[in-house]
């Protein structure tokens, strides 16, 4: 059966808007990526523009809980109520996911029974660091804790909010706005409004900070400078301002009276983009308040998928969509006049203005959107294992018992997970409780050494298979107290080879010891004497998707560490490198994200760690070569938006058992530079090791001096998905929890 989706927006489809085309778009990306479609609308329809192409489409069904009598009355529902409604058709028969567009609305829903299943579609969040207060940020917690994933406009907003709100991060994705041409409607080409009046148009809402009522004015502007202009506005929703209690009066006598404006009126979108497309220039110019905006107007889109050239502001992002010479840019009312009188004078302009919408507009196709879309729901609803539902069936057998069924009926397979510290089982954890041929529980120990034992008793009763994260007290407890047939996996760090631990383990009640790397494994057989078919490896996982974002400008010359501490992670050799490149480029730089040493008490105690950073510290402060070099980041989880910035990662460690920065900076797209240490040819190809750290800054020099960076990022993002991509490590999982390998 198809996944089953519920969709609600806190927005009125009887008027357009983005917020009403994003309710469509979402429908209609849905039901072409695979699901069955229900959407709740939000008040009593008064016109079917929007509504009836939905209705019309196969797999949607549309819900109007003011017709079925759910609600009273013919307003929309406030947040509150629409969440006792979604929850009542919710209960019916529960969907798989529930998408959501609303921030007091997912608020609502995130302490009721869709929580875990919400798909939430953020936009309505503080746009600065200055407007999240605590309870901002509290709520935002709290939203992102109960949805599977929340859904981001543009790369901006997800960047923001993982940085903002912590718990966002790994949840964050993108989903852009979706341009849909209607049938009949084609991209036009390119042609410059010479000798004929210059036909300028806006759609949406009419708003103070949209710099509606001053687009009126533009029409009489134009003509006081010779150019024949007439200005079409679509759209009937004009907003009161209890800023500006005047700006509806003079908005509707401006649209109903100024010279050269056609005020069209509400329409279907399909009209909208009819008269869009008749028209030859789009204006999205608004007050310099929104240029931190952190979304992106379907509007821009849609102009640009009709081959419309846009007038907007100069933003961070737009210059990233349209290109930072993209002639069109404006930031007052002069600059908007002055742009549209020379696309009169030079046609050049207007045809690469054009060129460069339609080329922006192509990435938010429907098709691109439900591409997207069908990735989210594969990883979200993976299809069950033959192999695992086999070993379901095998532990069932041998303890005689059954559970409860999962994919096709089957008996799901039990699996448990024990251990002090998930941190590096996160993802992996996610990815095995959506899997339909499996059932997890997790005995969640307070500390390393302390535990509810009774709790974990309890695991031992019912699982068929234990995970012990980390080879510690949990790992001895469980091999001590398992069950005869039950099978016991237990995942070595570097921390615990050398501790005491693994001389106490009961290696015979362990079926497979997991290491990271094939030199660790080596490492583990020769220092405990292990059988080496107990001894596996299957790598950490790099969540490949998460990382991979456009990379900022100037990246190519910054240089990257994740985590300096303890002092065997050797920041001073990191340094030998950055004075090196410095001496020849200062554009170089090293962005250091980590907590710093002091922080952490069990090295802030000892007395050779303290000296060696004191000496880190004092040549970063007097060295000419490192002044204004060297950047201190807060430690935190996003890791991914920060990596936006890097496009080399060092790895300047005296010893690692994997060493993930390398491997998350190669997912980012950054190229990884590695000296060798043991076992780094294990896992990292040999092109990114290196003897020392001259060595290490002649590499990162001539990389950027022989245009080689793109190249090679590409190539270690290639490396990376194909070794240690989430997926091809949730494979190498699945395999062992079904014993399917040694």
């Amino acid at each position: 059966m198809p996944p089953r989706a519920l969709v609600y927006g806190d927005v009125d489809l009887n008027l357009i808007d983005g917020s009403a085309i994003w309710a469509q778009g979402m429908v209609q990306s849905l039901a072409r990526a695979g699901c069955a479609v229900t959407l709740v609308l939000k008040a009593p329809v008064r016109t079917g523009r929007l509504v009836d192409p939905l209705r019309a489409l196969p797999g949607v069904t549309v819900r109007s809980p003011h017709a079925e009598g759910k609600v009273e009355g013919d307003r929309g529902m406030p947040a509150k109520q629409a969440a006792a409604v979604l929850a009542e058709i919710d209960a019916e028969d529960p969907f798989d996911l529930v998408v959501v567009r609303g921030r007091r609305l997912a608020g609502k829903l995130a302490a009721g029974p869709p929580a875990g299943r919400l798909w939430t579609y953020l936009t309505d969040v503080p746009q600065s660091a200055g407007e999240f207060d605590r309870a901002a940020k509290g709520e935002l917690r709290r939203i992102a804790d109960a949805s599977r994933l929340l859904l981001c406009q543009t790369e901006e907003l997800r960047s923001f909010l993982e940085s903002a709100v912590p718990a966002t991060a790994g949840k964050s994705v993108l989903f852009p706005p979706v341009v849909v041409l209607p049938d009949g409607l084609t991209p036009r080409a390119a042609r410059p409004p010479r000798g004929r009046t210059l036909r300028l148009v806006y759609t949406g809402k009419f708003a103070p900070r949209w710099n509606t009522y001053e687009m009126t004015g533009l029409p009489r502007l134009l003509a006081l400078r010779g150019v024949d202009a007439e200005l079409h506005m679509v759209g009937d929703k004009i907003h009161d301002d209890p800023k500006d209690p005047g700006f509806s009066t003079r908005m509707r006598t401006a649209l109903e009276t100024a010279q050269g404006v056609v005020w069209h009126g509400g329409h279907p979108r399909a009209e909208a983009m009819r008269i869009t497309s008749e028209c030859d220039v789009g204006l999205s110019w608004r007050h310099p308040e929104m240029d931190a905006s952190l979304e992106l107007s379907t509007k821009v889109l849609e102009c640009g998928a009709l081959g419309v050239p846009v007038l907007l502001n100069r933003t961070p992002m737009h210059e990233r969509l349209f290109g930072a010479d993209y002639p069109l840019f404006v930031a007052s009312e002069t600059d908007v006049v002055d742009a549209l009188a020379l696309i009169g004078k030079n046609p050049d302009v207007y045809v690469t203005a054009a060129e460069r919408c339609r080329a922006a507009a192509r990435d938010y196709t429907l098709d691109a959107a439900a591409e997207r879309l069908r990735g989210y729901l594969e990883q979200a609803f993976p299809e069950p294992s033959q192999a695992v539902l086999a070993a379901a069936r095998r532990a069932a057998d041998g303890a005689g018992a059954a559970a409860p069924a999962g994919a096709a009926g089957e008996r799901r397979l039990r699996v448990g997970i024990a251990g002090h510290d998930l941190k590096f089982f996160t993802r992996l954890l996610d990815y095995l409780r959506s899997r339909p041929d499996m059932e997890v529980r997790v005995d969640h120990w307070a500390a390393l050494k302390v535990h509810d034992p009774d709790r974990s008793r309890e695991l031992v009763e019912w699982a068929d298979v234990v995970v012990c994260e980390w080879c510690g007290p949990n790992a001895l407890w469980y091999a001590r107290h398992k069950r005869p047939g039950q099978r016991l996996l237990v995942r070595l760090h570097r921390f615990e080879l050398y501790a005491r631990w693994p001389r106490h383990l009961d290696i015979d009640a362990v079926d497979q010891v997991i290491c990271v790397s094939p030199h660790y494994a080596r490492l583990t057989r020769e220092t405990t004497g292990w059988p080496a078919h107990k001894i596996t490896v299957v790598p950490n996982w790099v969540d490949d998707a998460q990382l991979d974002r456009p990379k900022l400008a100037g990246a190519e010359h910054h240089l990257g560490m994740i985590g300096i501490a303890p002092s065997r992670k050797r920041l001073d050799l990191a340094l030998d490198a950055l004075e090196e490149l410095r001496r020849d480029d200062p554009r170089f730089t090293l962005f250091v994200k980590s907590k710093l040493p002091w922080e952490y008490w069990w090295i802030w105690q000892r007395d050779e760690e303290r000296a060696h950073y004191e000496r880190v510290f004092r040549r970063i402060r007097r060295s000419p070569l490192l002044s204004g070099g060297v950047v201190f980041d807060s430690y935190g989880r996003d890791v991914a938006a920060w990596l936006r910035r890097i496009g080399f990662v060092l790895s300047t460690s005296d010893d690692e058992s994997f060493h993930l920065a390398p491997a998350e900076g190669m997912a980012s797209g950054a190229v990884p530079v590695l000296l060798g240490w043991p076992g780094a040819d294990t896992i990292y190809d040999t092109r990114w090791i290196h003897a020392d750290a001259s060595a290490m800054a002649a590499s990162i020099a001539a990389t950027v001096r022989d245009g080689r960076w793109e190249a090679d990022r590409r190539l270690a993002r290639e490396q990376v998905t194909r070794a240690y991509g989430l997926a091809e490590v949730c494979r190498q999982w699945t395999e062992l929890l079904a014993g399917a390998r040694p």
